[in-house]
């Protein structure tokens, strides 16, 4: 077999990044999400709710979805990451739960417009959704033997900052060629290509093959160069992986820094994709905006994530990960928020004038904010978990950190429904999301910068 240099290997690496990222992008926040909170809340109209109830039942809906996914992978992936390790061979299960994505993507172009069949929609994104994150998990644990501590952050910020282009690439193809306007035509005035049929917004349902034949081929670089170098095999079986998943669990309590840690960002990574998974939504229900204008808003914000990853990768490398998680936290409160103090008519209790695009401006802004802060909050946590990470059990120990971005998942998007439900509003229905943030900034005071591998080397002996 060929010698693949480590700068190729690197490379591979970052192309999971970038193939990968248009489920987040494409699905998740800008073309399905807000796509299916608009057929959704139509579906809820027309059966005799109001529109106001009908947007809340439409986000209480994509929040089980969440919620329910959220549980999957937060339970499954520190046993799966213990499988891993104990087996010594991590790339069976990428390619397992890569399978997953592209089914699950794929399905999606059968969800109906009239809102009939919504739940295949759901199980389809759900199904799809679980392959990704496990995919990541299986991902992550690659990267401390891509380099050295001091430069496993500058290669996270950069991994983010190229994944991020590829989803502002993906979501200017679909929006220049296929996503429908009200008008029947692209952004660009075309009719959607391929022949698809504007009355039956096939345009805009194509996004879920496309994203499938986007990772298809853009994962070809990383099969192609990245050698799966893992820990060598630890024993066989489930009695073997479920034990190391123990022993690990049990001697989180004296590695104090390690626990804090996994508790601040699984509340502060719950809040995070609280955001991302509703801000499309609550542009479509509080602001009325098209998917269009939705998608430009996340060209915008993509943008704006891939160069705040990069910058924040150079920051991580010079002051470490932990100032850049505090700041980028400080930054996504502030822009919490001022996305729940303000509406079509209001901002913080002022009233605007009839047809004032103040709160189109303001929230472009959040959207830049969001998706800026965000990546650097994405890359640096993957960059502090590397230093609190056992190279005898690294997908052992992503999976744990899996587990803390997972194991309450459920908890920020069945907040904000029940929030929802409960003031009818979907846009104070978001507001749980700053509560989560405050926790986990609290959580950070007792985290080592420089990680705990004296711990966890002391374990060992």
């Amino acid at each position: 077999m060929a010698e693949i240099s480590p700068r190729k290997r690197i490379w591979g690496w970052f192309f999971f990044d970038w193939a990968s990222q248009p489920y987040h992008t494409l699905l998740v926040t800008f073309i399905f999400g807000p796509f299916f909170a608009s057929i959704a809340s139509d579906y809820f109209i027309a059966s005799g709710l109001s529109e106001g109830l009908a947007d809340a039942r439409a986000q209480t809906m994509w929040s089980y979805c969440l919620t329910v996914t959220g549980l999957l992978i937060g339970l499954g992936a520190p046993i799966m990451g213990a499988f891993a390790d104990t087996t010594g061979k991590r790339l069976p299960w990428i390619v397992a739960f890569s399978a997953m994505y592209v089914l699950g993507a794929t399905a999606l172009w059968w969800t109906n417009p009239d809102g009939s069949n919504l739940w295949w929609g759901l199980m389809a994104f759900g199904f799809g959704f679980v392959g990704a994150e496990y995919a990541l998990i299986f991902i992550n644990s690659q990267l401390p033997s891509l380099g050295t501590t001091e430069e496993v952050g500058d290669l996270s910020g950069s991994g983010f900052a190229f994944g991020y282009l590829g989803g502002v690439l993906s979501l200017m193809i679909m929006l220049l060629l296929f996503v429908e306007q009200p008008s029947g035509k692209t952004l660009i005035g075309l009719a959607p290509a391929f022949g698809f049929d504007p009355e039956l917004r096939e345009g805009t349902r194509f996004v879920g093959p496309f994203t499938a034949l986007w990772f298809v081929i853009f994962m070809v670089p990383y099969f192609l160069w990245v050698r799966d170098v893992g820990p060598p095999r630890q024993g066989r079986g489930v009695g073997a992986a479920l034990g190391m998943l123990a022993r690990t669990i049990k001697g989180l309590r004296h590695r104090i820094s390690l626990s804090t840690y996994l508790g601040s960002s699984m509340f502060y990574r719950d809040a995070l994709n609280g955001l991302y998974g509703f801000g499309g939504t609550y542009a479509i229900l509080v602001l009325n905006w098209s998917i269009v204008s939705v998608g430009i808003f996340g060209i915008i914000g993509a943008i704006s994530a891939a160069l705040f990853s990069w910058i924040g990768g150079k920051a991580d490398k010079a002051f470490g990960p932990k100032p850049v998680i505090i700041l980028a936290i400080w930054a996504l409160i502030a822009v919490c928020v001022t996305i729940v103090g303000m509406d079509r008519t209001q901002i913080f209790g002022i009233p605007l004038g009839v047809g004032s695009k103040l709160p189109d401006m303001i929230f472009f802004g959040c959207g830049v904010l969001i998706g800026g802060f965000g990546g650097m909050l994405q890359s640096a946590s993957r960059t502090m978990m590397v230093r609190h990470t056992d190279p005898a059990a690294p997908t052992e120990n992503f999976g744990l950190y899996g587990l803390s971005g997972r194991a309450t998942a459920f908890m920020a998007p069945a907040l904000i429904g029940l929030v929802t439900t409960l003031s009818g509003s979907a846009r104070i229905g978001v507001s749980p999301v700053i509560f989560l943030f405050l926790i986990g900034l609290v959580l950070l005071r007792w985290v080592k910068s420089e990680g705990d591998r004296e711990t966890w080397a002391a374990i060992s002996d």
